[in-house]
């Protein structure tokens, strides 16, 4: 999936952007990568007790 779709969800889910460099998000970092493996994006949603996309 593209990266923005986790960042655009992360973000209406109240996660904040904290620094540049590893895109911190509360406790789990998002890469940098164009692309994101939708085994990672479920990890980071995990991570943050939030809710998959569907």
């Amino acid at each position: 999936m593209k990266r923005n779709d986790p960042l655009k969800y992360l973000r209406s889910q109240g996660c904040e952007f904290v620094r540049e460099g590893g895109r911190h998000y509360r406790r789990s970092s998002v890469p940098r990568h164009t692309e994101i493996n939708d085994n990672l994006a479920r990890k980071i949603y995990k991570d943050l007790g939030i809710k998959p996309i569907k």
